[in-house]
């Protein structure tokens, strides 16, 4: 009797011993990599409402804004701004922020909810998110004009900015962008996925409280496979199959960038924004039918593996858009194949820089 009543107890404790281990590992993430830790690379911005939103600058200092000259009679540098997929942060453009850097200046951010910054009480829409990127470069006293990079469901909200603030946007790039057509409401066959993401998402929160999502990772960036064998066994085969997914996506970023996103993927509130960016998509494919169509120079990006864009589907984004493959891509093209990322890039710039007559800093327009 006494025996049961100890291993009562001990399975009792085993969710406070959980969420004090996520606990202290959540502190110590924060004094690493934010601010001034040992690994920090950004800063945190404040914006309306008290909001801190996560921001990482790199690249040639500011040296005018765009309707004049500096003091040194020296041109504007043009600013390339980044835009991650719908759960991705700033981590993901690491390489092709520092490559982009040496001639441009660059800003990647995180989200509202994703990376770490505060969460927002606005639906997940690219209108919304749009609107708290114009606020937050504000705050961090980054001008324009922009070329705007823009990922997956990122690329929406680099078309919708572009749409929002056409005055200040030189040119954007769209790496494999989401294709609201083939989302509910209007391809009604995807509304499972959207469930089993907002399903997944609140699960992950509950094992990311107890602190079991922050061991899983612990455990596949250490290379620990008995952990992670259990871990997936306990899962089944969709736990086998996100394991396989988030080993391969993170083995394609630069390792240093590891334990940065294990410790996004750990914190609750990664799987709380992933799930409000989820739960938005019907209202994100409504609001994208309404974008207007973009007059600044596109250039698109479409892998491999995916069919083309047709020459109406095209004109549906703008009246300057042109389309590469990116033939040995996947979805991650600028993980798969940086260099056709940054060959857009740069064509970008260099057009973009000649037409406002910018200074560039790396190379003769």
């Amino acid at each position: 009797m006494v025996r049961l009543a100890w291993v009562i107890a001990g399975v009792a404790l085993l969710p406070v011993a959980g969420w004090l281990y996520q606990t202290v590992g959540v502190w110590r993430d924060k004094r690493r990599f934010v601010g001034s830790g040992e690994s920090a690379r950004g800063r945190m911005v404040e914006v309306a409402g008290g909001r801190r939103v996560y921001v990482q600058e790199m690249g040639p200092p500011r040296i005018s804004n765009l309707s004049g000259r500096g003091s040194d009679g020296a041109q504007a540098l043009l600013t390339v701004v980044f835009e991650s997929g719908i759960a991705a942060s700033s981590q993901n453009w690491l390489e092709i922020q520092r490559r982009v850097s040496e001639y441009a200046r660059t800003v990647s951010y995180d989200r509202a909810g994703l990376g770490w910054s505060c969460e927002s009480d606005c639906a997940r829409t690219p209108k919304n998110i749009a609107r708290e990127l114009r606020e937050v470069l504000r705050a961090a006293g980054v001008e324009g004009p922009f070329v705007i990079v823009g990922h997956s469901f990122g690329g929406l909200v680099a078309r919708r900015f572009a749409a929002e603030y056409a005055d200040e946007v030189a040119g954007v790039v769209l790496v494999d962008p989401m294709r609201p057509e083939e989302w509910p409401p209007l391809n009604e066959t995807h509304r499972p996925a959207v469930q089993r993401g907002v399903g997944f998402a609140g699960y992950g929160a509950i094992a990311a409280h107890v602190g079991i999502t922050r061991l899983g990772m612990r455990s596949l960036l250490c290379g620990r496979g008995h952990v992670t064998g259990l871990m997936r066994r306990v899962a089944g085969k969709s736990g086998v199959h996100l394991a396989g997914r988030i080993a391969c996506e993170m083995g394609k970023m630069p390792r240093e960038v590891w334990p940065v996103v294990a410790a996004h993927w750990s914190s609750p509130k990664f799987f709380r924004g992933f799930a409000a960016h989820i739960r938005a998509v019907p209202e994100t494919v409504v609001e994208m039918q309404e974008v207007p169509l973009l007059t600044m120079p596109v250039t698109l990006l479409t892998p491999g593996d995916a069919e083309p864009l047709d020459a109406a589907r095209l004109a549906q984004i703008g009246s300057a858009v042109r389309q590469v493959i990116a033939a040995k891509s996947g979805h991650w093209v600028h993980l798969d194949e940086p260099e056709v990322v940054l060959e857009a890039v740069r064509e970008m710039v260099v057009g973009a820089a000649a037409g406002h007559c910018i200074r560039t800093e790396a190379f003769t327009l």
